[in-house]
């Protein structure tokens, strides 16, 4: 008798918020379109599609005929649609109140589109954790899908994993998929007949197991050589929906809901924190990623059975590897408790849609390409977020039942000796709590340390008291611009793989290539190319995190470019070291720190005020320095700040102005202008000019006394769908003073940045 099988593909499309539209329709074409073409033209064959929130409004605008299109497909049972987090964030990494928001209003959304409303859930990333069986029962869902890597973490045999299992969390009950590795691994990878041949492998004569694969849409026409492969002169597709009509009668096509109408669940299962294994290894620390890459490697090639045990990190773990997505993720925890307290109305629904944007899971981590290095999807998220803050600040401010102190300034002002005694810790279970407008010392990224936290009418500070007393942080709210989110240079366990590939296309004398002359392409994770030569003599490592107003003693005379290798000695504790919070009220902060120059004792003083109204809003900051020492210093001074203005690929809209006439009170001439991501030395000016003329932000910086000025890009070197690159990040700007000081002598200087917004997105928007 012939053994039987049923067969469910569930294909994930996605587009992260923030994306160029030149992208959406680019993946749409290649991807997203030829696929339902594919399905209507193939009636016998079964599937489930994801659409997420963002993708699903680009379509709506762009192609609305394609939801019509998907709704008929529907309405013949010929595809269910899955729902999930609106936004696609990881659903563990949200408060409550948004976890059941977004998956409500997926469901809301998918029903109005197609008229059913989803059964079954996408997990974004397969991110899972052992709570989210009731968040997602909560949200009115019956099931979702993991990876065979879950399953093997649960202690489920390999030859067990042909099903659906049952798990809880409070007694709310869900059932889970595996996406089994043969398929995931063969599709569309391997050969039409290799898929079919593996099914038949697996069949029994009873029918009752079910193969299972999610993956990806964008791998059937998108990622490199796919196009060509799936729907050009390769036409998997086609072939592959032709077998699966041509073996109905023993092998058939089903979407998850109606398999789990027909059978029950294999067993129980309860599955720790996991995800897909690629996941586990970019969630840890470098070297232990490329140590436990190269065990599954050795595992996988020997077909040892140890394999199914080795596993990775945690998902949450880079809020520990990256102070950005730390930084991130906490301001999004922030701005969702104040947009949770709003009134209900208009605005608490654009705060809260502002919100779930800024909720998009893409910023939050990085892997093998992409993620938090993405310059304006860093931005885009940053700004969905200020916007949300910006929304329930208004809010609270024009709340008549709150006092006008409390809204200003909760914590009052701090002496220096409650301010001393607050920056030692943090009472446990405190939550972000921060002023709309004033002052307070508020634990803003979570690490039992508070930060001085300033927020005024167009500008909102945060400054990390225990690294330097620099700014993590400086939104403007009007323009919704994160202006220091410049990432760091790090290390990366990818960089290994670029170095060992630039020596052996060295030795080999040609670049490797991607796949060979009618060969099925690479996955992405299997590929090696790099977009320019030599890439990995650009690998630079910052030794402190790329915060702004941080101080610099450094030998007189040291050459700029030195600063951008990192290779510049430091004469002065002053960089990561604490600093104690003088004091702290009505958007103005004195920070001090008792240090060594040169080996002589100093003390260093911070003062940063922020001014100005909603669309004028100015920083200052002072840098006063007493020597307390008994032997002269001679040095220089710097003050870093790190800025984007999203000005990579040469954009003309973002620039550096340097004025032509330079002395100091003379009126500014016509200056010269530079490329925001060029490297310059201008030399002694006593103001510069900065910004990006289409987001409306213009900056203009003030040196008393004049300052040597020199700024270079931040460019890291990251890997993408098409290989190796630079990148972006952001500019570095240098202001250095001589620091002469004899034994009991002050000295002082002093940076203002003025900024001028030509736009106010939140007066736009209504």
């Amino acid at each position: 008798m012939t053994g039987r099988i049923a067969l469910a593909l569930a294909i994930h499309n996605h587009q992260p918020v923030g994306n160029f539209g030149w992208v959406f329709e680019d993946v749409f074409r290649a991807a997203y379109e030829p696929l339902l073409d594919a399905l209507e033209r193939h009636p016998g064959v079964r599937l489930s599609l994801h659409y997420t929130g963002p993708l699903i409004e680009w379509i709506r605008d762009a192609h609305p005929d394609f939801l019509d299109r998907l709704r008929a497909l529907v309405e013949r049972d010929q595809v269910e649609v899955l729902g999930g987090g609106y936004y696609e964030p990881v659903l563990a990494s949200l408060p409550d109140h948004d976890r059941h928001g977004q998956l409500v209003r997926m469901a809301d959304e998918v029903e109005r589109l197609v008229g059913r409303r989803p059964r079954g859930a996408w997990l974004a990333e397969r991110v899972w954790e052992p709570q989210l069986p009731s968040v997602l029962a909560d949200g009115g869902y019956e099931w979702t899908i993991l990876d065979d890597n879950h399953f093997r973490a649960a202690a489920i045999p390999e030859d067990a994993m042909w099903g659906a299992y049952v798990t809880e969390d409070q007694g709310r009950l869900l059932r889970v998929f595996g996406t089994e590795q043969g398929l995931r691994y063969r599709i569309p990878f391997g050969q039409p007949e290799d898929v079919i041949a593996h099914l038949r492998e697996h069949a029994t004569e009873d029918g009752h197991r079910l193969g299972f694969m999610g993956d990806d849409g964008e791998k059937f026409g998108a990622w490199p050589g796919t196009y060509e492969h799936c729907w050009g002169g390769g036409r998997w597709i086609e072939r592959f929906f032709g077998l699966l009509e041509d073996n109905a009668g023993w092998l058939s096509t089903v979407t998850p809901s109606a398999w789990l109408d027909r059978e029950p669940p294999i067993g129980r299962a309860y599955v720790p924190t996991a995800s897909y294994i690629e996941m586990g290894e970019w969630a840890l620390p470098p070297a232990d990623s490329n140590v436990l890459t190269a065990l599954i490697r050795r595992a996988v090639d020997e077909d040892l059975p140890e394999r199914r045990f080795l596993r990775g990190g945690f998902w949450r773990n880079f809020q520990a590897r990256y102070r950005e997505i730390n930084d991130l993720h906490k301001q999004m925890l922030r701005a969702s408790a104040k947009v949770d307290a709003m009134p209900e109305g208009p605005a608490r629904d654009a705060a809260r849609d502002h919100l779930y944007r800024g909720q998009s899971n893409d910023c939050y981590w990085h892997g093998l390409f992409g993620g938090i290095y993405i310059v304006h999807m860093r931005l885009a998220t940053h700004a969905h977020l200020i916007a949300a803050e910006d929304l329930a600040d208004e809010a609270r401010m024009a709340d008549g039942a709150r006092s006008a102190d409390e809204a200003r300034s909760p914590g009052g002002t701090y002496a220096a000796g409650e301010a001393h005694a607050a920056r030692g810790g943090v009472a446990a279970g405190a939550t972000i709590t921060a002023p709309a407008d004033g002052a307070a010392l508020v634990d803003a990224d979570m690490d039992g340390i508070p930060e001085a936290f300033l927020a005024a009418p167009g500008q909102v500070v945060v400054v990390d008291l225990a690294e330097g007393a620099a700014i993590g942080s400086w939104d403007l709210r009007a323009t919704r611009l994160a202006l220091c989110s410049v990432m760091r240079r790090r290390p990366e366990a990818y960089h290994a793989t670029l170095v060992a590939h630039e020596r052996a296309t060295a030795r080999d004398g040609a670049e490797q290539q991607v796949t060979g002359a009618g060969a099925a392409p690479r996955t992405i994770h299997d590929m090696v190319a790099t977009k320019e030569p030599d890439l990995s003599s650009r690998l630079i490592y910052d030794r402190h995190e790329r915060r702004s107003g941080q101080l610099h003693v450094v030998p007189a005379g040291s050459d700029p470019e030195a600063f951008r290798r990192e290779v510049v000695p430091e004469l002065a504790d002053v960089v990561d070291e604490p600093y104690r919070v003088a004091s702290l009220g009505d958007r103005r902060l004195v920070a001090d720190r008792e240090a060594h120059a040169d080996g002589q004792p100093i003390l260093v003083r911070k003062t940063l005020q922020l001014g100005g109204g909603r669309l004028d809003p100015s920083l200052a900051m002072d840098v006063a320095i007493e020597h307390h020492g008994n032997a002269p210093i001679d040095a220089d001074l710097v003050l870093e700040w790190n800025v984007d203005l999203a000005g990579g690929g040469g954009n003309p809209a973002a620039y550096y102005e340097a004025p032509a006439n330079r002395e100091p009170g003379a009126a500014d001439g016509a200056g010269t202008r530079y490329p925001h991501d060029s490297g310059a030395h201008p030399g002694l000016l006593a103001t510069l000019a900065f910004g990006n003329s289409a987001e409306g932000a213009d900056v203009r910086a003030t040196m008393s006394p004049p300052a040597d000025v020199s700024w270079y890009p931040v460019e890291t070197v990251s890997n993408s769908e098409s290989g190796f690159e630079r990148q972006y990040q952001g500019s570095c700007l240098l202001l250095r003073w001589p620091l002469r000081l004899a034994p009991g002598e002050v000295a002082a200087w002093r940076v203002r940045l003025d900024v001028a917004s030509s736009r106010d997105h939140r007066a736009e928007e209504r």
